[in-house]
């Protein structure tokens, strides 16, 4: 068996680069290790809500611009449906918020309005930002086309060079004067990095004037429906998407990388498996891919990253209410809060180092747009801050739950003092910090950006394509062009453009990888008026189950309203059983409901076992 591309990690550049080979004709294989596609960009259910993972609202859905063209492309635009934010966001305060509308024009004029003394400087900033994404979004893709550009740059593309050349913090502290204009300006800072004067104003100024031209948006039903369409795409087009399936080797042979074994996430009993393949994609962490690798390549990877900084991390809180959060004096999509203490950018960093009763924060209230993430008389929220790894990786697991207990409370008390009630209405909430993001996406430190976005890590001298193994590739947040959902997004489908035009293929048949964990309904009947009861026959690798738990997941599930395809089940089932057993409860939740209606043959997915 062969595939043309293998593709390790299903985050959003995995998932854009493989769903586009495969519009290419080319036969895909893509692993995740996580029993769901996406990364960052997944979502999980807690009683009523959908929670979202990572995405708050998303930069560079412009006319005509690169990402509406990949998603026009993959047929993205026709089944994904996006939600236009109402405004980029409000900075709160207890005297007078500032608002910063959508548009050049409206942003111009409400920066103007408060700031008159700043209008030179505003204007130059507005125009630095759109130049900068109007200029790399049309730099020619040849690095020999781009060598011999370079003595041109200053002329051709003025923008791209003041932006390149500047941090946010130096370039602000040299045409604003107000202090409190540049706060302002750099108010949603946590969705780029954590310090101003060490991001990229070139990094720092492609989404945020993404976000000025044509707003920001939120994926109806959570960033879940863009990665689920994306990894479905793939498998249209004659690919495999294995879910649960953690990369162990990349093959190498004769100075190319032709392979990849890797083995079951779940069930650690599970027999390794090696798959050929003409080239290969690391979409996940860079500094994950030496361990992949034998030497020389290992070690030749270690030393090009070495001095290579990651990126900070983020805390949410994330927040069900029972109610419409507006009633408690919540105006605005995101609600920045500034901070205590926080002055003069100089103050930024330090701060989001701080104590958490004073650090910088934003609350999105999703129910501002039609989310898709709770029942109509109910909604749903998170807190953002900054966050890094340090400050939880040496704790026990009674101290680390304590300290997440501790941080959110002193948070939700600084929310329920901006907006009096509204801590009452919390039906939900729970902690995600940098050790979680860690752990799940295996992105060390918890780096939700990446390498970080300074000056000497962004742009071209970010890792792209095959700079180690002429045909191993990288496409991810670590990679060219950098973090973020739109920086992923075009990483992955720059990466298949190259490989495309590398054309590093050969001839594959259509055999495809037959994934064992597949398993059918045999029976269901029902236990008591309050419990169902599925049969399905059992997977060879599930013999000896060794655990208790099992996540099972309905394939083509026939309902799906506020809801999830899978549950964690304890299954009923022994060595000597032929069949598998879980007992769901009806309870009027889709995943029951489609349970209830699932007929004879129909599949599902069992991930386990688990103790």
């Amino acid at each position: 068996m062969k595939y043309n591309t293998i593709v390790i990690g299903g985050g959003l550049a995995g998932l854009t680069a493989g769903a586009t080979l495969s519009k290419f004709g080319k036969k895909v294989l893509l692993l995740e290790q996580h029993h769901k596609p996406g990364g960052c960009a997944t979502t999980f259910k807690r009683g009523d809500f959908i929670v979202e993972v990572g995405l708050h609202e998303m930069s560079g859905l412009t006319e005509n611009g690169s990402i509406t063209r990949i998603f026009k492309m993959l047929e993205v635009d026709k089944n994904v449906q996006f939600e236009k934010v109402p405004e980029f966001y409000g900075v709160v305060s207890d005297k007078e918020d500032f608002v910063l509308p959508h548009g050049y024009d409206a942003a111009t004029k409400a920066l103007i309005d408060k700031y008159p003394e700043d209008e030179k400087g505003i204007n130059r900033f507005m125009k630095l930002i759109a130049g900068v994404r109007a200029e790399a979004t049309n730099q020619p893709r040849s690095p020999l086309k781009r060598k011999l550009m370079y003595p041109l740059m200053p002329l051709l593309y003025p923008n791209l060079v003041a932006a390149t050349k500047h941090t946010v913090g130096s370039w602000l502290d040299q045409y604003i004067t107000n202090e409190k204009a540049k706060l302002d300006l750099i108010a949603h800072l946590v969705y780029w990095g954590d310090d101003p004067y060490t991001l990229s104003m070139f990094y720092f100024g492609i989404p945020f004037s993404g976000f000025i031209e044509n707003g920001g948006h939120f994926i109806k039903g959570g960033s879940q429906q863009l990665s689920n369409y994306l990894a479905s795409y793939i498998e249209k087009n004659g690919g495999s998407v294995l879910l649960g399936k953690k990369a162990e080797k990349i093959l190498t042979n004769n100075g190319k990388a032709t392979g990849v074994t890797f083995r079951d996430s779940f069930n650690e009993n599970a027999k390794p498996t090696t798959i050929l393949c003409d080239n290969v994609i690391a979409n996940c962490a860079i500094p994950l891919v030496p361990s992949l690798l034998d030497e020389p390549y290992s070690n030749q990877l270690r030393e090009k990253i070495s001095s290579k900084t990651n990126s900070c991390s983020l805390l949410c809180v994330y927040l069900g209410f029972n109610t419409d959060v507006k009633k408690f004096g919540v105006k605005y999509y995101s609600n920045v809060f500034e901070g205590e203490g926080v002055t003069s950018l100089r103050d930024i960093k330090n701060n989001h180092h701080g104590d958490w009763s004073k650090r910088r924060f934003i609350f999105v209230d999703y129910n501002k747009v039609d989310a898709g993430l709770a029942p109509p008389h109910k909604s749903e929220g998170v807190i953002c801050a900054v966050d890094y790894i340090e400050d939880w990786e040496h704790l026990n697991k009674e101290d680390y739950d304590a300290k997440k207990e501790e941080v959110a409370q002193v948070l939700l008390q600084r929310l329920e003092k901006q907006y009096p009630g509204i801590r009452k209405s919390i039906e939900y909430y729970e902690v995600s910090t940098s050790k979680t993001i860690e752990r799940y996406t295996s992105n060390p430190s918890g780096s939700v950006y990446g390498y970080a976005q300074t000056q000497d890590q962004i742009a071209n001298k970010r890792f792209r394509n095959n700079f180690l193994i002429p045909n191993l590739y990288f496409a991810s947040a670590w990679a060219f062009p950098g973090g973020g959902f739109e920086g992923s997004i075009q990483g992955g489908f720059l990466a298949a453009l190259q490989m495309n035009q590398d054309k590093i293929w050969s001839e594959c048949d259509d055999k495809k990888y037959v994934d064992d964990r597949v398993v059918q309904l045999i029976g269901s009947k029902a236990i008591d008026g309050k419990t169902l009861e599925l049969s399905f026959t059992k997977p060879a690798g599930l013999e000896d189950l060794g655990g208790e738990y099992a996540i099972l997941e309905l394939i083509n599930p026939k309902e799906s309203t506020l809801d999830l395809p899978y549950r964690w089940l304890p299954v009923d089932a022994d060595g000597a059983d032929k069949n598998l057993k879980f007992q769901i409860k009806t309870d009027n939740s889709s995943f029951s409901k489609s349970c209830e209606l699932l007929d004879h043959g129909d599949k599902a997915i069992v991930f386990g076992p688990m103790s």
